[in-house]
């Protein structure tokens, strides 16, 4: 927790009043603080700039680095980078032979990238209910949800917090299904001493901005199956032999083949080099944003809002969102009022997130409706992300405290 920062008064006239109500913003608009910016040091502008002069911008040896690095990490035997988790899960999906006619069952209480992905490979998607608590897919529901047709689970570890694996992979094993792991939130995650994305047959990592590391855009899968990686690496990079990036290196022209009718998803060593800095500093970034959480609880405890769930025991959080949760009964207000009024205290906050059976495009095309998956919509009209980021000031957290305290006062 962070000394000397807490449950503090401001003074002055409109001090105590939030901005919607008259009051004075914390920050004023030039001094907006922006959701999720991430932290980026002297390190990584000097490696992307070595990269930009090296002459080599596209997929090539820094990209090779970055997965072996990943690989390591995570202790698995192969890493493959791609330019999102929207094509990591995708490109896992098709290696793993999901297609038309099959089914995969995941959470609504994820991004719109996870079903998309789905969608993408032909598939149908089918979701079971998270539980309110912890916010990941429920196990029991999930069983309820498998037909002949399923294909996969889907599971997406959110906020930094892992599902609960072993029931998971005791129906996966049951059943004969794959386990394709959406880790978007939760590369330092572990779950019973096993590290988020290692228990499934693939492991899908996010590097956008606002992750817990960056390539700007970027993605990867982890595996420990030679036959799916080198499948992944193809696919990735539109069908072409594996190695098919290395046909303008220092070793000479060397012609490829096309294996498949693949995709161009693959990362640019401009990314990998973001990445191979952003990953050596991730446990450090990791122990900030707990700090930062565990400050947030302490200052938001006599809120009117339900404070994120501890980390169950034996495992280890990412502390990837900080997700209270508004008590809209409490407070006498909606979330969506606490979160314009957060803006007008010009303090960038988030939404994770509305449950996917909530969007038009998923009701028209598969029927859901409201009251299908009453715990995803439980939560859904009142979760809020605060800020979270390492790059995150004492300063900066004090002053999203200030405008929280003041806005549900």
């Amino acid at each position: 927790m962070i000394q000397g920062i807490g449950k503090r008064k401001r003074t002055g006239r409109g001090a105590d009043r939030p901005a919607i109500a008259g009051g004075t913003p914390v920050r004023t608009p030039e001094n907006f603080l922006v959701f999720g910016a991430p932290k980026i040091c002297d390190e990584e502008i000097d490696a992307v700039v070595a990269c930009l002069r090296s002459g080599w911008i596209g997929t090539g040896p820094r990209a090779h680095e970055f997965e072996g690095a990943f690989a390591a990490y995570k202790g698995k035997r192969y890493a493959v980078a791609v330019h999102s988790c929207t094509a990591a899960l995708h490109l896992s999906m098709l290696a793993s032979g999901v297609g038309p006619g099959d089914e995969v069952i995941t959470t609504p209480m994820t991004f719109c990238a996870t079903v998309n992905a789905i969608i993408h490979c032909g598939a149908t998607p089918v979701l079971a209910d998270c539980d309110r608590e912890t916010m990941n897919i429920s196990p029991a529901l999930v069983e309820e949800k498998i037909t002949a047709r399923t294909r996969a689970i889907l599971p997406v570890h959110f906020a930094g917090r892992c599902c609960d694996m072993d029931p998971l992979l005791d129906l996966a094993r049951s059943y004969d299904l794959m386990i394709i792991e959406d880790c978007a939130h939760a590369i330092e995650s572990e779950y019973r001493g096993r590290k988020a994305g290692t228990d499934g047959d693939m492991g899908c990592f996010s590097f956008y901005v606002t992750k817990n590391m960056t390539t700007g855009e970027g993605g990867m899968v982890v595996t420990d199956d030679e036959r799916i990686a080198n499948r992944l690496k193809m696919l990735a990079l539109h069908g072409m032999s594996k190695d098919a990036w290395k046909r303008f290196s220092d070793t000479g022209y060397r012609h490829y083949q096309v294996v498949y009718g693949g995709f161009k998803y693959n990362m640019m060593d401009l990314q990998a080099a973001l990445g191979i800095h952003q990953l050596a500093r991730i446990e450090d970034n990791r122990r900030r944003r707990e700090e930062i959480w565990n400050t947030y609880n302490d200052a938001f405890a006599d809120l009117p809002c339900f404070l994120p769930a501890p980390p169950e025991e034996d495992t280890r959080h990412a502390y990837h969102l900080y997700t209270p949760l508004i008590d809209t009964e409490r407070l006498g207000k909606s979330r969506d009022w606490v979160l314009e009024a957060m803006g007008r205290e010009n303090i960038g906050v988030g939404v994770h997130y509305l449950p996917i059976h909530s969007h038009p495009f998923y009701r028209k095309t598969y029927g859901w409706k409201e009251g299908m998956f009453p715990q995803a919509e439980w939560i859904g009209a009142r979760t809020l992300s605060l800020p979270l980021s390492p790059a995150l000031t004492d300063a900066d957290v004090a002053d999203v405290i200030t405008a929280f305290r003041r806005v549900l006062a």
